[in-house]
């Protein structure tokens, strides 16, 4: 099991670093994912796409 942390660790040191160094995380990119999917899940079952785009606008 503690091999498997130590693992872990040494794959993913250079990210875990890269926070503390830069504060960089890829929320930005973790929030658009989800507004991605909110929209596909908004369109299921539309079979008139340019009318369900012009609605949600």
């Amino acid at each position: 099991m503690l091999r498997t942390v130590a693992k872990s660790i040494e794959t993913h040191h250079t990210s875990t670093l890269n926070y503390f160094d830069n504060r960089g995380n890829n929320a930005a990119a973790e929030s658009f994912n989800t507004k991605i999917k909110a929209f596909k899940a908004a369109a299921r079952g539309v079979r008139d796409i340019a009318f369900f785009l012009v609605q949600t606008r």
